[in-house]
């Protein structure tokens, strides 16, 4: 049995575990560190901004064709002829496919597609295609599809899906008889498209019945799979390949329509074939479906939170599923419902968006804690610390009420001037997601080279650093002596990057293979130069516990072999269990911040700072770290200000796919962003690394909306909070 001492200074408690045989010994508060939870540049650094990095976009070769879709215009229509005849007539066109007779149910629905030498003769042939459509009636909003006899998205069955409900209604209907303050809210978010840097799609080659994929996914696994099923082949014959990638966000799991024709283009022309969307068509690709949240909460005038209840609908647009909001959660209720629909609608498909749920259902359930604590004349941050019970939270919400200055919070609307300035605050929770299967193959050769390799992909969060980072501490190395080796499915299994699992479920593989290979080497040192390999580890570069002093390199020449190469894998319990050791709480815990200030004449919101403190586990790399929560906070604050999917409510055509008409935070835009990593020691895992990816894009809205309503006095219980919506709120230019 080895104790385990879990938590964070000043919350400390101590676990005995058993430790399996062959495995390390789990990280905890009392690891000395060498190169983990310093700050390291990222591995990838140089190659980026040297544009030495080849992302999917970048694949070029001799003989590339170029594939695309034409789109519909039209939101919902029969597609009654696809006369494909000018097109294929045309010099340089070598692929077509027709997708006549097939129902439209969105704007931007492909009906033919085309493969040809050049984008300009691909860009003239899709123009030559004639199509007739049978326009019918369409839905684009939440409202129209729920009346009766509104049209059908789907055929033969209603546009209103139940979906999930939690909770016992009566006991909520009791806790708010029995409270002081009863508060009833609706608030609503809208639909934000995911926006990739780099857009959607892939380059493919067959050689012979082999296929190579190039495509910009989160899961090089899940693309190798799908494509593996779409043609029939066995999954050895396909090979995907991310080497990197320009942001995902959720959009972007398995092959897509327009990946599996460039690969039908590409085998029957026999020519390697690209296919990446432009930004019109990346702004169809997906999106993070809206809310409208009705809410009722109630609370004692001593601050004791009673009863929680969510109504909610949104819209996945033609997809089922996929609107539920977190919403109530994070603060402990006497009792709490909800009931969430999805309502179908004739736009593109929803699709999971950085911490799906989660931002829509915290901006609503923090403007309510808020609009209670209001009702009762409480410190809202007090009123969080009275009904918060993770320890984790208590201890941020000291640490960023500090950093912000909370103690020069106002009475709401009582700032002086034209001008006026308001803080505010919100919660996040996630799960600390750390899942089995995962493999990393650990290779050390006789020259001193050292090589960790997983088929995974780094969406662009510094996962090659921190595999680096964590080899690199078990083989007593720095950074810079090992190399990483990611995004090519012909190495071990690596989990799509989506729940934010990566880096939770592959640092403990990681760690095992580098444990493992490490043991192999002494083992092999042991034999030349005699003494116990089991008294025998690698620090600082050398080997300690040998008969005689050796440098690391001069270890591995003692090398009865080319090299040594271990397979590290994340493993469950055993029974079935999700981790290896008890974990110090059940979830990753984020506070943020914020501070804005409002023109009352112009409408205009500007963020001033925000404060984020975010649990991430242990932190393994504090720059990386940071730069995850700057980005987090980046997309909260555009999604919170500017973005917004507008349709023309007639025809459902996207009226703003583009730069222009969709406004994304710019640097202008930008404030000062207090990013603070909390390191806690949570024996989940060999390596105790949490979730980081998507956790501190869940307050931000909900920080920024009550910063807003102290600032002015009255809330705005919409997303995006816009100078127009400002001034309706204020009754007017002030």
């Amino acid at each position: 049995m080895s104790e385990l001492r879990l938590g964070f200074p000043d919350n400390e408690r101590k676990a005995d575990v058993e430790i399996p045989p062959g495995t390390p010994p789990p990280w905890d508060l009392s690891t000395d560190h060498k190169v983990v939870g310093r700050e390291h540049t990222r591995l990838d650094a140089v190659a980026k901004v040297t544009g030495r990095a080849k992302y999917s976009y970048d694949i070029r070769f001799k003989d590339l064709i170029y594939a695309k879709f034409l789109r519909s215009p039209h939101a919902h229509a029969k597609v009654k002829r696809v006369d494909l005849a000018n097109a294929k007539a045309m010099k340089g066109v070598l692929y077509t496919e027709s997708y006549e007779g097939e129902t439209v149910r969105y704007a931007g629905q492909h009906v033919a597609g085309v493969a040809a030498e050049s984008e300009e003769i691909l860009d003239d042939a899709l123009r030559a295609i004639v199509v007739e459509y049978d326009v019918l009636p369409c839905v684009t909003t939440v409202e129209e599809a729920s009346n009766e006899g509104a049209p059908g998205v789907i055929e033969g069955r209603g546009n209103l899906e139940a979906g999930r409900e939690q909770g016992n209604l009566k006991r909520v209907q009791d806790a708010h008889d029995e409270a002081d303050i009863v508060v009833d809210a609706e608030y609503r978010t809208q639909v934000q498209t995911h926006s990739c840097l780099e857009t959607h799609g892939s380059v493919c080659r067959w050689d012979g019945g082999k296929l190579t994929v190039w495509s910009s996914t989160q899961s090089t696994f899940a693309v190798r799979d799908g494509m593996a099923r779409t043609f029939g082949i066995p999954q050895s014959d396909v090979t995907v390949i991310t080497e990197h990638m320009g942001g995902g966000f959720g959009s972007k799991f398995g092959p897509d329509a327009w990946d599996q024709f460039c690969a039908r283009a590409a085998r029957a022309t026999q020519r390697p074939c690209r296919a990446m969307l432009d930004r019109r068509e990346e702004h169809l690709a997906g999106n993070r479906p809206d809310s409208i949240q009705k809410c009722r909460f109630s609370v004692k005038k001593d601050g004791t939170l009673m009863g929680a209840e969510v109504r909610s609908q949104g819209t996945s647009g033609n997809a089922t599923g996929g609107a539920n909001v977190y919403n109530p959660g994070i603060y402990r209720f006497r009792a709490a419902y909800s009931k969430q629909d999805t309502v179908l609608t004739h736009a593109s498909s929803g699709r999971a968006f950085r911490a799906p749920g989660h931002p829509q259902g915290v901006f609503a359930l923090e403007g309510m804690i808020d609009e209670l604590a209001e009702a009762i004349g409480m410190d809202p941050l007090e009123l969080r610390r009275k009904n918060d019970p993770n320890p984790v939270r208590l201890k941020e919400y000291e640490i960023g009420a500090k950093e912000i200055g909370w103690h020069r919070r106002k009475k709401s609307g009582s700032d002086a001037g034209p001008v006026k300035r308001g803080l505010g605050m919100a919660s996040a929770r996630w799960g600390h997601n750390a899942r089995p299967g995962a493999e990393v193959r650990c290779t050390i050769g006789r020259d001193g080279s050292v090589i960790l390799a997983n088929g995974s992909q780094d969406i662009g969060t510094g996962t090659r650093t921190v595999i680096g980072l964590v080899g690199a501490e078990e083989l007593g190395l720095g950074l810079d002596d090992v190399e990483v080796r990611l995004g090519n499915t012909n190495d071990p299994y690596g989990h799509g990057s989506g729940g934010s699992v990566t880096t939770p479920s592959i640092t403990p593989p990681t760690r095992a293979a580098a444990f493992e290979a490490k043991r192999e080497l002494l083992r092999h040192v042991a034999a030349a130069v005699g003494g116990d390999p089991d008294a025998m580890d690698l620090k600082d570069g050398k080997v300690t516990g040998a008969p005689r002093e050796l440098t690391f390199k001069q270890a591995c020449g003692m090398l009865a072999v080319d090299q040594v190469t271990a397979l590290g894998r994340m493993e469950q319990k055993p029974g079935g269990g999700g981790h290896l050791y008890p974990p110090f709480t059940g979830e990753v815990a984020g506070v943020q911040f914020a501070e804005v200030e409002v023109d009352t004449r112009t409408g205009v919101v500007r963020v001033v700072k925000v404060v984020a403190v975010q649990d991430c586990g242990l932190v393994i790399d504090p720059l990386t770290a940071r730069s995850q929560i700057h980005g987090g906070v980046i997309q909260g604050i555009s999604y919170a200000l500017f973005e917004e999917r507008i349709l023309d409510r007639r025809t459902g055509d996207q009226v703003n796919a583009d730069f222009l008409g969709y406004k994304i935070a710019g640097a202008l835009d930008m404030p000062e962003i207090v990013s603070i990593p909390f390191s806690v020691s949570q024996g989940m895992t060999t390596t105790g690394v949490s979730s980081l990816g998507e956790p501190p894009t869940v307050p931000t809205s909900g920080a920024i909306g009550n910063a807003v309503a102290n600032a002015l006095g009255v809330r705005i219980r919409s997303l995006p909070i816009t100078p127009a919506k400002v001034l309706a709120a204020l009754g007017g230019v002030r």
